[in-house]
């Protein structure tokens, strides 16, 4: 720690005589009147002021002086300027008080660094001092002494601010890199494996959504909390984006350490919580990698690390996954994909084919289900199954869904006008399900291109609607004023929650292909089916049945109840033009 009286600055080579060796500064003061005045601006003076003679004696002190070292202003008078300082520092600060009357030297403010001043009660203060000399009575130090605890606070807030998240208090994504540098140092050094975790949370933009912001601000709090509990003093939990943290564990035994640890934040984050008095449940994808073993160097461990945690939110919630070398081929395809995805939205490589749904008694088509295609000149048809999780984890499931949605109104007004109305069926997406505003967004559409809303079914799978029932009532709800019809896609593969199946403002439920895929001969066990469509007369839904394959389970599902089928049996998916030739002939022979 500095010492007042030590120099470092360039005037250093030259003694420069303060302004008070003007007058005669040891005590006692005269009677004049300029005396007075002097003494009435040092008693004023916002800084601390002493007087100091080459003994290290204090001659004279100020009120300021006096309020920043907690003494009394008589009793400084006299006092070693030794006791003003830390224990450790005085023995020395002795010999440069020598120094400094053998060449003395002017100092301003700034030229000490990190010395605090010893309080008479025991504490102690940031202060910063500059130097001056006079030869007055022989020779004193003139020293100004000023207090830095506001600027000492305001410079720690500020490096705080710099550092961390405001909202959760959290180490932010600079302070994280900073600290990711550090521990990759002290890996390689000490060859001890190091961990960066990167966890996302899975589908929280529904809590902001639903909620609003304040509700999704106090979740983050709460997973801050949660995380932070779960770990060691020495690991780093940063929120480097809205909804993403990261972890830094250093000093591993091994991998298993990595993975535990990861297992137990899942497993955290999964406790309900209440907010604004709603249960809310959270969940997380996690990508691992290692140091040294992945990468040695903090850009490329954090894209390992990403790349890590989308191969585990491709396999659901609540997974962690570890980097491997394969994972680098599969974000290289999701770029790719993504940026092509985009510059097909709004051209003709992207288009709706259709797919019958068939009375299954007579065989005439009662609409249709649309189903979304795309053909890029270098990578050829892709299936949506290929493209669909690209666009959803990049954002682009929104323009997307937005682009289906106008083409099938688009296609329905055009079959209206035709004469030959047509239900058309389109799947929604849960980042749709999840927009305040569908429902306005959705009669825009519609008025824009005169397509009657009867003729607009909106598919939602049974997950989706059971992840948030109230949100999904109130949104289904509104779609069904609009005169939109509303089906569930995929019963029976989800939750199945009766109590919520029979509050859902839906008109048609669609029993999953895998169902169907199980009727190949005629005493097939048909019991899920028999209840399935049992159910859904009780509710006075209607049942399509997906995946109809073969004359056998036509006849099946009739018996059973079923009076709608949809699959291969009757047509693959068509581009729009060929609908018509399937009117004109029967989807049943015979």
């Amino acid at each position: 720690m500095p010492c007042p009286f030590a120099s470092h600055h360039p005037l250093a080579e030259q003694a420069c005589a303060h302004p008070l060796a003007h007058h005669g500064v040891l005590p006692p003061w005269t009677g004049d009147e300029g005396a007075t005045l002097e003494r009435s601006a040092l008693e004023a003076a916002p800084d601390g002021v002493l007087l100091i003679d080459r003994h290290g004696r204090i001659l004279m002190a100020n009120a300021a002086m006096a309020l920043i070292s907690g003494h009394a202003q008589e009793a400084l008078r006299g006092l070693d300027v030794n006791q003003l300082l830390p224990p450790a520092l005085r023995e020395r600060h002795q010999g440069l008080i020598q120094s400094y009357f053998a060449h003395p030297v002017a100092r301003p403010m700034g030229m000490v660094g990190r010395l605090r001043l010893y309080r008479e009660d025991g504490g102690s203060v940031p202060v910063d001092v500059s130097l001056g000399h006079s030869p007055a009575g022989g020779g004193v130090a003139v020293v100004f002494v000023r207090d830095i605890s506001a600027v000492q606070r305001l410079e720690e807030d500020m490096h705080h601010q710099a550092t961390h998240d405001m909202l959760t208090g959290l180490v932010n994504r600079w302070q994280a890199g900073q600290r990711l540098g550090q521990a990759i140092m002290l890996a390689i050094r000490q060859r001890r494996p190091m961990a960066l975790l990167l966890l996302d949370l899975c589908d929280f933009k529904s809590i902001n959504d639903s909620l609003g912001h304040g509700a999704g601000d106090q979740a983050l709090v709460e997973v801050a909390r949660r995380l932070q509990s779960t770990l060691r003093a020495s690991d780093t939990l940063a929120r480097i984006g809205g909804d993403e943290f990261t972890v830094l564990l250093p000093d591993l035994q091994g991998h298993q350490t990595a993975e535990r640890v990861a297992r137990k934040l899942l497993e955290v984050l999964q406790a309900p919580f209440q907010i604004q008095g709603y249960r809310v449940s959270l969940g997380a994808s996690i990508g691992i990698a290692y140091c040294p073993e992945h990468a040695e160097d903090g850009g490329t461990l954090m894209r390992y690390a990403d790349m890590a945690m989308y191969h585990a939110k491709a396999q659901g919630p609540n997974v962690c996954a570890t980097y491997a070398p394969h994972l680098a081929q599969r974000m290289a395809e999701k770029v790719r994909i993504h940026e092509k995805l985009k510059q097909a939205l709004g051209t003709d490589r992207l288009s709706l084919h259709y797919q019958p749904q068939v009375d299954l008694r007579h065989g005439g088509i009662i609409g249709v289900e649309a189903l979304l295609r795309w053909r890029d000149p270098e990578l050829g048809e892709l299936p949506p199954g290929r493209f669909i999780p690209v666009a959803e984890s990049t954002g682009l499931i929104a323009p997307l869904g937005d682009w289906v949605l106008e083409t099938a109104c688009r296609q329905i007004a055009h079959w209206k006008r035709a004469g030959t109305p047509m239900r058309v069926a389109v799947n929604l997406s849960p980042s749709q399900l999840r927009q305040p505003d569908l429902a306005a967004r959705l009669a825009r559409c519609l008025a824009t291109h005169g397509a009657p809303p009867e003729y607009l079914e909106l598919e939602i799978t049974e997950s989706q609607a059971l992840a948030d029932p109230d949100m999904a009532r109130q949104t289904l709800g509104q779609l069904q004023a609009l005169g939109v019809g509303v089906a569930l896609d995929d019963f029976g593969t989800g939750h199945s929650a009766l109590i919520y199946l029979q509050r859902l403002p839906i008109d048609r439920i669609k029993i999953d292909r895998e169902f169907i895929a199980g009727l190949t001969t005629p005493d097939s066990d048909t019991t899920l089916i028999r209840a399935i469509v049992a159910l859904a007369q009780a509710l006075g839904l209607g049942v399509v049945a997906e995946g109809v394959k073969t004359e056998l389970q036509r006849r099946l599902l009739l018996t059973l109840g079923c009076d709608t089928g949809q699959g291969w049996l009757f047509s693959r998916a068509v581009p729009a033009g060929q609908i018509d030739e399937l009117l004109a002939r029967p989807a049943i022979d015979g």
